[in-house]
C-alpha cells in the first residue's frame, strides 16, 4: 500500500502533526504507531516517515530518509482566474493543481458576481494540499487573490507566455501551439470579460486567445485551457 502524505512545516528528525493533518490521520485514515507515511514541507522533496506515537491531539513521526519528488512539473505554469460562483473555483483549483500549475491567482473582475473572503483564500489553500497529496505532487500551488484584474495581470507580468482566453474574440493573437517556456493563463468568471479589460490586458502584453467556436463554462474553461497548455509544454506527453 501506497504510504499516506502529510504536509508538516518544518522538517526534522522527529515530526508532529497536528490539527488538520493529526485529525485526518487518526481519525480517517486510522493510523497508528509503525504505520509508514510520507511528509512534504512544499520543497518539492518528499520524505518517508514512521509514526511512532499518538498522543491526545497530536501524532509522532520519525524522518528516515528524504527523496526528491519526480512529480512535480517542469515548466512554471500560473492560472488567472476569475472569481466564480458556488464552489466552482474549488473545482478549478482541485483540477489545476492535478495539471500542475505552481500559481493560481483568483481575481474579481467587471463581470464577476460571487463573493470572497478570506475564509475562502484559506478553504482553497486547503483545497489545494489535498489535491496535491492525492496526484502525489510535493508542493501546493501558491493561492492568492486579486481585488482587480489588472493586479491579477501583474501577478503574470514575469511569465515569457502570456495568454487572455476570451470568448468575444474571432481570431486568435497567438497559437497555443507554440507555448514555450513558463506560460501565464487567463480565464474569466461566468459573466466574461469586457473589451476595456481585453485592451487592459493587451497593453500588458497578453496575448488573446479563443476557445473554438462553442461557448464554454467558466470552470471548463479555466481546466481546458491549462490542460492544451500543459500538453505543449510537455506535461501531459
Amino acid at each position: 500500500m501506497t504510504p499516506k502524505r502529510f504536509f508538516a512545516e518544518q522538517i526534522a528528525e522527529e515530526v508532529i502533526l497536528t490539527d488538520g493533518e493529526f485529525r485526518h490521520a487518526k481519525n480517517v485514515l486510522r493510523l497508528k504507531a509503525g504505520d509508514e507515511v510520507t511528509l512534504l514541507d512544499g520543497s518539492g522533496k518528499e520524505y518517508p516517515a514512521v509514526v511512532s506515537k499518538v498522543e491526545k491531539g497530536r501524532m509522532l513521526l520519525h524522518v528516515v530518509g528524504e527523496e526528491t519528488s519526480n512529480a512535480e512539473p517542469m515548466s512554471a505554469i500560473c492560472l488567472i482566474v476569475g472569481l466564480l460562483k458556488g464552489d466552482k473555483t474549488e473545482l478549478v483549483v482541485q483540477k489545476a493543481t492535478e495539471l500542475g500549475a505552481e500559481k493560481i491567482v483568483v481575481f474579481t473582475s467587471a463581470y464577476s458576481s460571487a463573493y470572497f473572503s478570506e475564509n475562502k483564500l484559506e478553504r482553497l489553500r486547503r483545497v489545494a494540499q489535498e489535491a496535491a497529496k492525492q496526484c502525489r505532487r510535493a508542493r501546493a500551488p501558491e493561492i492568492c487573490y486579486k481585488e482587480n484584474l489588472e493586479s491579477a495581470l501583474e501577478a503574470g507580468s514575469s511569465y515569457e507566455t502570456k495568454l487572455f482566453a476570451c470568448e468575444f474574440l474571432t481570431e486568435n493573437g497567438a497559437s497555443m501551439s507554440e507555448t514555450r517556456g513558463s506560460c501565464a493563463l487567463v480565464v474569466g468568471s461566468e459573466g466574461g470579460f469586457s473589451h476595456e479589460e481585453f485592451d487592459l490586458a493587451v497593453r500588458m502584453g497578453y496575448k488573446g486567445i479563443t476557445l473554438g467556436k462553442r461557448i464554454l463554462r467558466a470552470e471548463t474553461a479555466a481546466i481546458a485551457v491549462l490542460s492544451v497548455a500543459a500538453y505543449f509544454l510537455g506535461e501531459l506527453g
